[in-house]
């Protein structure tokens, strides 16, 4: 029980960026920051594996449509992410506790991804692209900000993540028409488009 505020909090940044949650917690360890953090994270090749796909990540979250394709493809890669670090955080190799933990750190992992997701649907649907940019700035600070932030005061990082988990539902939630709307309309002109390339 412990360890849950630290799950949890991983879990949320997880759903969010998974390699910085891995760089941050390795490097952090790897330092002697924190003696928090399970020693498979900070061995170095898991360091430079992480480190070479936060980049990747950094670039292709700041595109517009490029960010969705991206965040498609992690629906499955990041809740796995948050459940295996949750795992490793909650330690004693196969036992209930560090199930537990794995699932929670999964499932919290699914429930920022999906809400990170359908926000940048929704910023997506401005004309302009540095609403993505500006998203994606604050995304990489905040997860940063809290994994650090966990890693000495856990409880007080677990409810700063659980209340940024509730507001990014309710704004997603607010947001959903606009989506609908972005995606009627993006159908639309691609049946235009196959329109004219059979006339």
């Amino acid at each position: 029980m412990s360890v849950l505020p630290l799950v949890f909090t991983s879990g949320w940044a997880s759903g969010i960026n998974a390699y910085a949650v891995v760089l941050l917690l390795g490097l952090m360890g790897a330092t002697g920051i924190s003696d928090e953090v399970p020693p498979s994270l900070e061995r170095t090749d898991v360091l430079v594996v992480a480190g070479l796909l936060f980049l990747c990540e950094a670039v292709a979250d700041k595109i517009p449509y490029v960010d969705t394709g991206w965040d498609a493809i992690h629906t499955v890669i990041r809740p796995i992410a948050g459940g295996v670090v949750a795992a490793l955080i909650a330690g004693h190799d196969g036992s209930l506790p560090q199930l537990a933990a794995a699932a929670v750190g999964g499932t919290t992992a699914l429930a920022s991804h999906l809400v990170k997701a359908g926000v940048r649907m929704g910023v997506n649907t401005s004309p302009e692209p540095a609403s993505n940019i500006i998203v994606s700035l604050a995304e990489d600070l905040g997860v940063s900000g809290i994994i650090v932030f966990a890693l000495f005061h856990p409880l007080p990082a677990a409810i700063i993540a659980a209340v940024a988990l509730v507001l990014g539902g309710v704004t997603v939630y607010f947001i959903l028409s606009r989506i609908r709307r972005y995606w009627r309309r993006w159908q639309a002109r691609r049946a235009a488009k196959r329109g004219n390339a059979l006339a």
